[in-house]
């Protein structure tokens, strides 16, 4: 049986434009969707659009539409940035479609016949943007907590989810499973929301139609998170274990934004539990992107469009710099000067520079034909493991969701080719006709160097890798086995490569 691995991002809010912190969870789930699949696992990576709820129900009325005509037009937005950022997604989930209300409403009608599920009574001061009640207490300034707008006073009946019931075994389940929450800080959040106690939640409304009605009693519809959430098992064929609800769930790993931590993390285990279904293995809740130093926001005007990055910079750009610039877990800040060094400084001058380099001697010094290795000497040997340590290095920040190390180990390994140019000065080896065969292995260990690092980048940058390892003579799919030093043979035919990455003029920019 083939190893499985599913990864999900959130399903994004259709009231939404697609901006740069969709694009930071959706690249990042990706690249580990990329690289397992390149390490053999048999990947499910799903993403998809959040279309019910109250917010989506007015901004369909203002825009003199319904609210599925407003999904249908801002799904499609999503769809066609992920093509442009170059997204192998497996499956791509709407709330609005019958598979998903059919998990919606198996998995709600379960817990209402185990009495997890009840109907009551609910007032409290409720945030329709955020779409979430709050009580008097946990109010600022009397406005909502999360967004700082202000709150009504509701009164509704209501089905509650009996969440209080499982505050213990989720406490006892976050202390026997450490990876569980990641990272460490966001842990220790949610460990002391808990112990502050666990109400019971709402988790049906009537103020509004826009919705999977509760089965049994169409005056409700069911809360917009206990729907979205259930969308990962949803979209692998819940309740039927013969699907690939039985291959694949629990997942993996859930990518999630940090405002989404509490609902992935609280809410969703105790759903979960309550069922009987296990628990996804990690949920791991990244930071914010400022820009300039500024808050992300639409009144500010500073919303960084992804699409605008892409047309501006290419995609492998845009697909570096946001896995690169920030570690992972951590807040970032955007700014295009910091975009542009990354550009001309590490992709321009570092790795493109190399590769042209490298190809342009062997086409000058071997006719375009990579010549057998000789004698190694120290110096090969030191640079050549270098790239044998590489893999191991990149899998286990892989694991760990530290995008920047992976990409930092392998930018180590570039540098260390540029020096070992200098070092072993092939232009003086090539007036040397006794130094033929030394100039040979320096020829190689350069080319095999590169290779294996252009499999190890294609998960992050794959339109550049794949382009790369055409001018080595390398174009076969990678897998595992292309890690391996020594899979470029003698005899292979090397082009001449042209600039992967031309340099941006920062005081045209």
């Amino acid at each position: 049986m083939s190893k499985t691995f599913y990864v999900t991002t959130p399903i994004y809010y259709v009231n939404d434009v697609p901006h740069i912190g969709h694009a930071y969870t959706t690249l990042a789930a990706d690249v580990v969707a990329r690289y397992k699949k390149m390490m053999g696992y048999d990947v499910f990576f799903l993403t998809g659009t959040d279309e019910h709820g109250q917010k989506v129900e007015k901004a369909a009325i203002s825009a003199g539409e319904t609210p599925l005509e407003l999904a249908d037009r801002v799904m499609k937005r999503f769809q066609a940035l992920w093509d442009k950022l170059n997204i192998d997604y497996t499956d791509f989930i709407r709330t609005t479609q019958e598979r998903h209300k059919r998990g919606v409403s198996h998995i709600f009608s379960k817990l209402m016949e185990s009495g997890d599920i009840y109907l009551g009574e609910y007032e409290d001061w409720y945030c329709t943007p955020c779409e979430t009640f709050w009580t008097e207490t946990q109010l600022i300034d009397g406005n909502c907590p999360d967004c700082n707008r202000p709150v009504e006073k509701l009164k509704e009946e209501s089905y509650f989810f009996k969440m209080s019931a499982y505050q213990e075994h989720l406490l006892s389940y976050i202390d026997a499973n450490p990876e569980f929450i990641q990272p460490k800080s966001k842990r220790n959040e949610i460990i002391s929301f808990v112990k502050e106690g666990l109400r019971d939640l709402s988790v049906s409304r009537t103020t509004f139609s826009w919705g999977i009605p509760v089965p049994g009693d169409n005056r409700h519809v069911i809360y917009v998170w206990f729907d979205a959430l259930t969308n990962y098992i949803n979209a692998l064929g819940y309740p039927d274990e013969a699907s690939n609800f039985g291959k694949y769930w629990p997942a993996d790993v859930h990518l999630i934004g940090k405002d989404i931590l509490r609902f992935h993390t609280v809410y969703w285990p105790t759903f979960l539990m309550a069922a009987g279904l296990p628990l996804p293995k990690k949920v791991f809740a990244h930071g914010w992107w400022t820009v300039e130093g500024q808050k992300m926001s639409k009144s500010l005007q500073n919303v960084v469009e992804p699409n605008m990055l892409i047309d501006k910079y290419g995609v492998d750009a845009v697909r570096y710099f946001l896995l690169r610039e920030v570690p992972f877990g951590l807040d970032g800040d955007f700014s295009h000067a910091a975009l542009i060094n990354r550009i001309n400084s590490d992709l321009a001058n570092d790795l493109g520079n190399l590769l042209n380099r490298t190809t342009s001697m062997i086409d000058k010094y071997f006719k375009g034909v990579l010549p057998a290795p000789e004698e190694v000497t120290e110096i090969d040997a030191a640079y050549q493991s270098k790239s044998k340590n590489l893999p191991e290095t990149v899998a286990s920040y892989i694991d760990e969701l530290a995008f920047s190390k992976a990409l930092q180990s392998i930018w180590d390994v570039v540098s260390a080719g540029n020096k070992y140019i200098d070092e072993t000065a092939p232009w003086a080896l090539a007036k040397d006709p006794v130094a033929k065969g030394r100039l040979a292995t320096v020829m190689y260990s350069l080319a095999e160097s590169q290779r294996i690092v252009y499999t190890l980048l294609s998960p992050f940058m794959p339109a550049t890798s794949e382009k790369a390892l055409v001018y080595l003579g390398y174009d076969r799919e990678c897998n595992e086995s292309s890690c391996a030093w020594g899979e470029l043979k003698a005899g292979t035919v090397i082009t001449k490569a042209s600039a992967l990455f031309p340099r941006i003029e920062e005081e045209k920019e």
